[in-house]
């Protein structure tokens, strides 16, 4: 077998008997760990680095719950951009919105996401992931809560650029920090089932946007206005509420607290993993002594140099793994990791938050043209802005055929397949396949979006581009994850 499954085998007898101790010794010395007899406890003893020690702690109900309240941080996430698509229908009477308008609202979200990512991702790397964590969901809870109550577009876009401030946080961190409980044979696939949250997160969208818009609930005064699509709105920040609370149960990366030199916290956490997933006492954790590979000796260098004040020691970090990451020889993989996102984002944010919208007109012009069966998706933007509901001359109307939501909860639903697949082969197949089989798709299904003449297919290519670019996705996070260090994820 190899050591990954032996030592996760290891939690379901005890370490007492002397065969199992001559295999762990052998395979830890070939690895470059080491073991012995420890009077004090009367166990046996194991020196381990972080990979073998997060290994042994065993594999089970700690990693699954961690599954669930990462996942639902991925979830509120992707809650809380992808419901913009649906407002921009819903809204457009409320807030005078027309094409211009809709692009800058759905734009401003990931232009404050640009701001909170550098700034939420460097602060964690100082102060630690499951802290600023907490805050960014509260704040983004509230911000949501906030833009649900603006009666103004001006108002309206402050407060999504903040909510865009904090979701800029939660995606770069909540990834290295559930990266870093994963042994090293689980992290492929269970950051592909963290990446299936996406998905649910889109599915819940598209379902809560079907059941709360068109009812047409809320009230309307001259004054003061909360209907419907603002009351979905609000209900979409219930899932950042319930994560704030949440997070206060899971403890620390552990990975983080040794790159901070902070050991003995860290071998704690392990041991509570293991009691956790095993059921038996904190003392039967083999691992009594955490060795430190060349990599992380490097990180601890540079965490102690003699910097007194907190807040002095994490600007100072923030600008020094800034200057790093520009730096041979990171430089190769921050200038590869940033082209690959940015055309990446280009084309699954650029098409994602814009199709319930391309079906909503595409559902306008088939009701104004009942005779006429095909048209591209260009004849159908010309006749919504220069003659229909978008037209200076057009009546606005904010009501959402039920086709639409269909529309959408099927695109959303064809990631849920693709996502399996990419649970089952991201460790065989690797990230690399699973990246570049994704994006090349996804970008014929751009391109094909040019010969699409009606609404089936267009149905047809949105849901087969949604499918392919979740794989991509979940491949991305694995891939960007793993070839950065901790103190710089």
């Amino acid at each position: 077998k190899s050591l990954a499954n032996q030592q996760l085998s290891l939690p379901h007898g005890p370490l007492n008997g002397a065969g199992e101790r001559a295999i762990v010794s052998k395979q830890l010395e070939a690895k470059g760990g080491t073991g012995g007899a420890d009077p004090e406890r009367g166990a046996y003893s194991i020196k381990a680095d972080f990979e073998q020690a997060i290994e042994l702690t065993g594999y089970g109900r700690f990693h699954y719950i961690l599954l669930a309240i990462c996942g639902l941080v991925s979830t509120s996430e992707e809650m809380d951009v992808i419901s913009m698509s649906f407002i921009l229908p819903s809204a457009q009477c409320d807030l005078d919105l027309n094409t211009q308008s809709k692009g800058w609202l759905n734009s401003i979200i990931f232009i404050g996401m640009m701001f909170g990512a550098y700034v939420w991702g460097s602060v964690a790397d100082s102060l630690g992931r499951k802290k600023v964590l907490i805050v960014i969901s509260i704040m983004n809870a509230f911000c949501i809560v906030a833009s649900s109550f603006s009666q103004t577009y001006e108002v309206f876009m402050v407060f999504r650029f903040l909510n865009g401030v904090a979701l800029g946080g939660s995606g770069p961190v909540i990834w290295p920090y559930f990266a870093e409980f994963q042994p090293k044979s689980k992290r492929g696939s269970m950051l592909s089932f963290m990446a299936a949250f996406w998905t649910i997160g889109n599915l819940l969208v598209a379902g809560l946007a079907w059941l709360i818009i068109p009812t047409g609930i809320g009230i309307t005064t001259p004054a003061f206005t909360y209907n419907s699509w603002r009351i979905f709105l609000l209900v979409c920040s219930i899932p950042s509420f319930i994560v704030a609370a949440l997070l206060l149960y899971l403890p620390e990366s552990p990975k983080f607290l040794l790159s901070q030199g902070k050991i003995d916290e860290a071998l704690a956490i392990f041991r509570g993993i293991y009691v956790t997933n095993t059921g038996k006492s904190k003392d039967q954790y083999p691992v009594k002594e955490l060795l430190i590979d060349e990599k992380l000796r490097e990180e601890l260098e540079a965490v102690t140099k003699p910097i007194k004040n907190k807040y002095k020691r994490m600007l100072y970090d923030i600008l020094d793994n800034s200057k790093q990451v520009f730096m041979s020889p990171i430089l190769k993989f921050t200038i590869i990791s940033i082209t690959i996102n940015f055309t990446f984002h280009i084309g699954y944010y650029g098409l994602m938050m814009w199709f319930p919208e391309l079906f909503n007109r595409f559902d306008e012009f088939t009701r104004a043209h009942p005779g006429v069966e095909d048209a591209s998706v260009c004849q159908v933007t010309d006749y919504v802005v220069g003659m229909g509901s978008h037209s200076q001359t057009g009546v606005c109307s904010a009501t959402i055929p039920s086709t639409v939501f269909m529309e959408s909860l099927i695109t959303v639903a064809a990631a849920l397949p693709a996502n399996i697949v990419a649970v089952l082969g991201m460790d065989r197949l690797g990230r690399k396949f699973f990246l570049v089989f994704s994006t090349m798709a996804a970008g014929a299904c751009s391109a094909s979006m040019y010969f699409v003449t009606n609404q089936h297919q267009n149905l047809a290519v949105s849901a087969v581009f949604s499918g392919v670019i979740s794989m991509g996705n979940a491949s991305l996070d694995c891939l960007i994850t793993e070839v950065f260090p901790t103190n710089l994820r």
